[in-house]
Formats: structure tokens, sequence, C-alpha cells
């Protein structure tokens, strides 16, 4: 008869630069499935590596930027391809973090598929849709057009680990920001299998950073840092929200939050009415307006 073993739960890493490095503090914390079965390791990022990420974000930044619209949608698009290539372990990984039926996660993890894919498809229009040709009264030409802010903290939503995960990513890239993401605190691991998917994808490294840990430590962090250009609040606890979005306002960053009076825990990602939303790309926006002469 064979000795009882003890498993050799996985530490999963963080997600910088497109690589996967331990954090500097050598900190991690146990995560559990639904029942409180402990199921894996990730890590405690910390200040420094939060730092780091930010770093990252920068200079992939103007590369990101300047790449055609058209470009842009085709590597969100791979992202999708790749993810439904994993379809299987996403559904795995779905059910422990949320709980849900197999047949739900299914549909869950479909959805965020199909997410990338309706984003992507909005790389080459959301310019179309909200840049435009002013009229003047002179001999000029007037036209506004949109730029990406350019760094974009993420605190993830905490229930909807992947869905909701990837419906609060996809906006700010498809214009050409870069992106730091604080994931789930308590269902990291279907953000960490993205990771996974991205280091495989075209996605230039620095385009996309994950870090996990624990949200009161790193929060504050990133709406304080001065190099981080905008800050989505959707995942940020309630009662640290107003304390975070006044922090972001002292760097004078732009704040994306949920609607008023949509609690985290009761938001419906699978409806797409509510969670498809070309307004969700243009809050991380900066509109220009140029003036250039009629010629001749």
């Amino acid at each position: 008869m064979a000795p009882d073993r003890i498993d050799v739960r996985k530490t999963y890493k963080l997600y910088i630069g497109g690589d996967f490095p331990r954090s500097e503090s050598g900190r991690s914390y146990v995560v559990s499935d639904t029942n409180g079965d402990p199921i894996a390791n990730a890590v405690r990022a910390s200040r420094k590596d939060l730092r780091e990420a930010v770093r990252a974000a920068r200079k992939a930044f103007q590369p990101w930027a300047d790449k055609t619209a058209m470009n842009r949608g085709q590597v969100l698009y791979r992202v999708a391809e790749l993810m439904q290539g994993r379809r299987d372990q996403f559904v795995s990984e779905v059910v422990v973090a949320e709980g849900l039926r197999e047949a739900k996660a299914r549909e869950v993890v479909d959805r965020a598929i199909d997410r990338w894919v309706w984003y992507a498809g909005w790389a080459d229009k959301i310019a179309q849709v909200l840049g435009s040709s002013n009229p003047v009264a002179s001999d000029y030409f007037n036209f506004t057009i949109p730029e990406p802010t350019g760094v974009v903290g993420i605190v993830a939503p905490e229930p909807s680990s992947l869905l909701g995960l990837v419906s609060r990513l996809a906006p700010p890239l498809v214009s050409g920001n870069t992106v730091v993401v604080l994931a789930s605190e308590t269902r990291p691991l279907p953000a960490v299998s993205l990771t996974e998917v991205l280091a495989t994808s075209d996605v230039p490294g620095g385009v996309i950073n994950f870090l996990t840990g624990r949200k009161r430590e790193l929060v504050p962090v990133l709406a304080a840092h001065e190099d981080v250009d905008a800050i989505d609040v959707w995942g940020v606890p309630d009662d640290l929200r107003t304390d975070v979005e006044l922090t972001a306002a002292d760097s004078v960053k732009r704040v994306a939050r949920r609607p008023k009076g949509v609690l985290d825990a009761r938001f419906d990602w699978l409806d797409d009415r509510a969670s498809e939303r070309p307004e969700w790309i243009a809050a991380y926006l900066e509109m220009k307006t140029v003036w250039h002469p009629i010629g001749v």
C-alpha cells in the first residue's frame, strides 16, 4: 500500500515586463477554493514589485500606442484564440475559484473569450466614433482626435475572477494604453493562467503586468504613484474607495469607477449590454484638438 503523501501546491509568480519574477519580498499566501480547501500559493507582491510593474508599463507605452489600431486589434484577437485553445483549463479554474457548476463556468469562459473579440473589433473604429472634424470660421481644418492616456492601474473585480477581469482589462488596451493589474485577491488563479496565455501571445512585454497580493496593501500605493495616469477602482473595497480616489486626485489621475449604486458582488458580467460598452474605452482616452491650415 502506497504511503499517504502531501500535495505539493504550486506557487504562482508575478507577470511583469513579459517575465515571471518572484516577489522581491519572498512572501506568498495560500489560495483556497470556495470550500476553504487550500489549492495553491500566490505571490504576495510588495510595493517594490508594483513600482517595477509601473516602470515596465511606462517603457512599453509608446511602442504600443504607436502601433496601428488594426494591429492592436489583431494582437488582442490572438489572445482570444489562445484562450480558446486552453478553454478546458480555464473552465476548471473558474469552477474551483468561483464555485460554479461546470456548465455555468463554461459559459463564463466562452463569454470572456468573446469579450476579447468584441473589444478587439473596436480598435480601428473608436477613433471614428469619438473623433470629429469640427466646423470653424477660418481658413483652417480643426480635428479632434482621441489619444491613449498612458499607464492605467486596474483593481480587478473580486468575485468575477476571469470575465470581470477581461471586461475591465480589454478597454484600456484597445486604444493603446498599458496596464498594471491587481488581480482578485481571493480568486487569483484564472488571472494567473491568463498571464501564461499573454506570455505566448503577440502582446509585447510590459503592455500588461499582473500582480497578486493584498489589495489593502497595494491599492493605496497604486493610487499614489505619480507615473500612473489613470486608475480603475472597480475592485477597490468600498470602505477604501473615497480615500483612494482622493489620493489619485493628488496626481490628477483619471478615475474609472462602478456606476453609482452598483455593487461589485451583484454586477452581472454575463449581461453583454452592461459589459460591452465603447464608453469604457473612452474612459481611458484624452481628446486632442489640432488646427491645420488649409492649403491653397
